[in-house]
């Protein structure tokens, strides 16, 4: 533009010409707000009136219209919501798909698709729906429906649905739009109709989520569907058997092909070991996942989780429209809305209702009136419209004081329009009582709009009735445990290393073999000046020549303890400690060794389970030393942190140090508690402690099945919910156990002790109506048996009975001893009788192996033991 160009308000630059120009920024200005305002209201966001977006909205309003109770084909619909949706039919067929397959407003016919495998509906013109009975009931009124022009005025549409029911939260939307999105997770439809019960009531209420894949869910985090909320979703995996996973449900918004994928795509990275995948999903889902012999199922589960779809998480966000504006609230507040806006539309039916009722009453008074009193007769010497109207209001008068409203003209016209034919057989008994049904009918109406939030309360009542059998919770709200990857991860690759010149990495297959490791493991390195350093594994990576111990680094390892003598500089004395190392600044070069570029590692070991070795010490001749010679045990020392400078051996020179004795672990046994919550096991104290264990001890573990089996503590191990005993397995202590044998039919004790450490056996028979009633691990139980009342005839006193002396120790397949020839009617669990139990004398150094070895090399090139023993290195 040139120079002497004015701008004015509206952005319009006039030249001498006359001619105009608009400034760009003010179309962007305008046009933008106009789509993005148009895309937001009209497109992505569901209006919380309805809970329906303006498509589905139109879908709707088009079944209704369409709707003769019998199926239409999809394409129909599609083409007659056309009418009212300006956009393509393809838009709409995929939102029609969507609504049918929540199963809840659409009765559907055909192919339409599976949410679970992810397989597409058939075309429209294959496909066919109507309007379920839940929509019928629900959805519309139109007597209370506002309504609009469609977009070429050529009909009527509504401008929001009468919905009934917190319908957003029961299907959920998601959408996204100009600047804003929305993602309402579904809600399961007993618990809104609880919930808004509850808020009528005044009561307070809580809503999670309930997908329709069923699944796991973790909703600690939920934030009631707000931003910055997250939902925790898993598969459902079980074990079938020590080779075979099954998975039964899956997280919501995947499918078994992606599920699948993820799965291949893991096993192919290295991060999971399976063999096979096999998908039989038809009506339910069942994935077969096929592990190689040798990998732990409990520990490909937990990996499942960490490395495919199997665990999701998804981040909830509630935007609704209203007064066509778009509005950021919780679940909580929405389901408040909606009861309240269902509690209004209730109260515009039952007024409508009410009005109708007392005009039916009115016309029915008048009626009996007109005909009663022989009205009628009154008109016949009339000759005008005008005589005849004045007559019958004449004649009306002296009968209609009783009546609740003024008489009408258009009243006396109904009046003259009653057949002759009805009034030659009208019966006053039945018109009496025609009015006395509707005068119980008003008082009624007009009882529920006084008792408004009880009627609406009774309406909710009757809508789960009728419609909530078989929508029952999906999806199993748990807290979920924090798994870490590289304690599932399968050791996918080879660690080597270059002592010498300071390599490391998993390229290096022409040097030293260290151990098996995964992609994702950090690695610690120790080097002979006394230098420490934690690194992640790469293909080849320097971290300081003349390296003394290699191995793969577990963080907050507080077990692992290293021992370690060094000389503090050139001619410096020399020092001893011990210490752990449970947390580090990645590729941070720490010093151990006091820091001085002389020092030295005179000696070196890691020790998994804190092991405390014995060495000799020799020094040099040197003047008048006396010894020589002297032993060291590291038992004596302390463990400390890693900076410590410890505690000093000798300022005289070393000549060499030599392994004397190898040593046990210094470390207490292991505290461990079971977690009931998560049904982990764990070592911080959280639910119920379990015991004491030392390396040998193992877990006793009975399930409701009649499975007895014994494991170690493993840290990964995953519980079924069957499970009615987990504890310390004592090998001396019997396990009584009252079973039902369905062959007999009969009831039976046994007493056993486990013969087959680490083996599952079955203590009941397979017997389909074989059962377990009781399980003790009482040294001396006590029962008490409650008798049936045989008829006419008082019932048995109840027995107990002393198991100890009543059956002794046998072996675990044995059926045992019969309780009982008389009918039962309970079998109870007494206190048990005292019984002083042996103690263990307490050792003080025990040897307690943790999950995993920590692998590595000694000083000499001697790999370590594949038991998870000690390494030393000697210089």
């Amino acid at each position: 533009m040139e120079e002497n160009e004015e701008l004015n308000d509206e952005g319009l630059a006039h030249e001498n010409s006359q001619d105009s120009l608009t400034r760009v920024t003010g179309m962007y200005k305008d046009w933008f707000l106009d789509y993005a305002s148009y895309v937001i209201l009209e497109r992505a966001v569901p209006a919380i009136e309805d809970g329906f977006k303006p498509v589905q909205r139109r879908i709707m309003h088009a079944l209704k219209e369409l709707d003769d109770g019998r199926y239409n084909k999809v394409a129909n619909v599609v083409g007659h919501t056309m009418q009212y949706h300006p956009h393509g039919d393809a838009s709409i067929a995929d939102a029609m798909v969507q609504i049918g397959q929540k199963d809840l407003l659409i009765d559907t016919q055909g192919n339409w698709g599976n949410i679970l495998t992810g397989d597409s509906a058939a075309a429209s013109r294959y496909i066919e729906a109507r309007l379920s009975k839940f929509a019928l009931d629900v959805v519309y009124s139109p007597k209370i429906t506002d309504w609009q022009l469609s977009y070429d005025g050529r009909k009527k549409e509504p401008i929001n649905l009468p919905v009934k029911f917190p319908l957003l939260l029961a299907q959920g939307a998601e959408g996204i739009a100009v600047g804003l999105s929305t993602k309402i997770l579904p809600h399961n439809f007993n618990e809104l109709i609880d919930a808004s019960i509850k808020h009528l009531r005044g009561q307070r209420f809580k809503l999670f989520p309930d997908f329709p894949t069923a699944g796991i869910i973790d909703v600690t985090n939920y934030n009631d569907g707000m931003r910055g909320g997250k939902v925790r979703v898993r598969a459902k995996i079980s074990t079938l058997d020590k080779n075979t996973l099954v998975i039964n449900e899956i997280p919501f918004a995947t499918n078994t092909s992606s599920l699948i994928d993820s799965i291949l795509k893991a096993n192919d990275k290295g991060k999971i070991k399976i063999k096979k995948i096999e998908d039989n999903t038809a009506a339910e889902v069942e994935i077969l996942v096929h592990l190689p012999s040798g990998i732990s199922p409990d520990k490909t589960i937990d990996a499942l989780y960490a490395f495919t779809s199997c665990e999701s998480s998804i981040s909830p966000l509630g935007c609704i429209i209203e007064d066509n504006k778009p509005l950021f609230i919780g679940v909580k507040e929405m389901l408040e809305r909606s009861t309240d806006y269902t509690v209004e539309l209730l109260k515009a039916e039952l007024e409508i209702q009410l009005g109708e009722l007392e005009e039916q009453w009115h016309f029915s008074s008048l009626e009996r009136i007109f005909i009663e009193n022989r009205i009628y007769r009154d008109i016949e010497e009339e000759e005008t419209w005008e005589g005849v109207i004045s007559a019958i209001d004449k004649g009306l008068k002296p009968h209609t004081k009783h009546l609740k409203r003024e008489v009408t003209e258009d009243d006396i016209v109904r009046l003259t329009e009653i057949r002759i034919k009805r009034i030659s057989k009208f019966d006053l008994e039945k018109a009496q009582q025609l009015i006395e049904s509707l005068e119980e009918r008003i008082a009624q109406t007009k009882h529920h709009l006084e008792h408004l939030v009880d009627y609406a309360i009774d309406y909710f009542k009757d809508l789960k009735k009728k419609y909530g059998k078989g929508r029952e919770r999906k999806s199993e709200i748990k807290i979920f445990d924090d798994i870490e990857a590289t304690k599932v991860v399968i050791r996918n690759t080879k660690l080597y290393v270059n002592r010498e010149e300071g390599f490391i990495g998993t390229s290096l297959r022409k040097d030293e073999y260290v151990t098996d490791c995964s992609d994702i493991d950090d690695i610690i390195v120790f080097t002979k000046k006394g230098e420490m350093m934690v690194t992640k594994v790469d293909s080849k990576t320097f971290v300081g020549k003349n390296i003394i111990h290699v191995g793969v680094f577990k963080k907050k390892d507080s077990r692992t303890t290293y021992n370690m003598i060094y000389k503090d500089g050139r001619g410096g004395p020399s020092y001893i400690k011990r210490f752990n190392v449970t947390g580090v600044t990645r590729d941070k070069m720490y010093q151990l060794a006091g820091g001085k570029t002389s020092a030295e590692v005179l000696y070196f070991s890691a020790n998994p389970n804190g092991e405390a070795e014995i060495i000799t010490v020799m020094l040099r001749q040197s003047g008048s030393i006396k010894k020589l010679k002297w032993d060291l045990d590291f038992a004596d020392l302390l463990i400390k942190g890693r900076a410590s400078k410890g505690n000093l051996v000798t300022k005289y020179p070393v000549k060499r140090i030599e392994l004397k004795e190898k040593g046990v672990s210094t470390l207490k046994p292991r505290k461990i508690w079971f977690d009931d919550v998560v049904s982990r096991l764990n070592v911080d104290g959280r639910g119920e402690l379990l015991g004491d264990f030392k390396g040998d001890d193992l877990l006793l573990i009975i399930d409701q099945k009649g499975k007895v089996k014994t494991i170690p503590p493993d840290l990964l191990t995953r519980f079924n919910d069957d499970m009615v005993v987990l504890e310390k397995w004592n090998p001396k202590k019997p396990i009584s156990v009252v079973h039902y044998e369905g062959e007999k039919e009969r009831y039976y004790i046994k007493r056993f002790l486990i013969e087959n450490p680490n083996r599952e056996e079955q203590v009941i028979s397979e017997h389909p109506k074989s059962f377990m009633e009781l399980v003790s691990t009482d040294w001396r139980p006590m029962i008490e048996i409650e008798f049936a009342k045989p008829r006419g005839k008082e019932a048995k006193p109840n027995q107990q009975v002393n198991i100890e002396d009543f059956i002794s120790v046998k072996g675990i397949k044995a059926i045992g001893n019969q309780l009982t020839t008389e009918k039962v009617k309970n079998i109870n669990a007494m206190e048990p009788l005292p019984f002083e139990e042996p103690q263990e004398t307490a050792p003080e150094e025990i040897e307690v192996v943790d999950e995993e070895s920590v692998s590595g090399n000694n000083g000499n090139g001697d790999m370590e033991n594949a038991d998870g023993s000690e390494q030393t290195s000697l210089f």
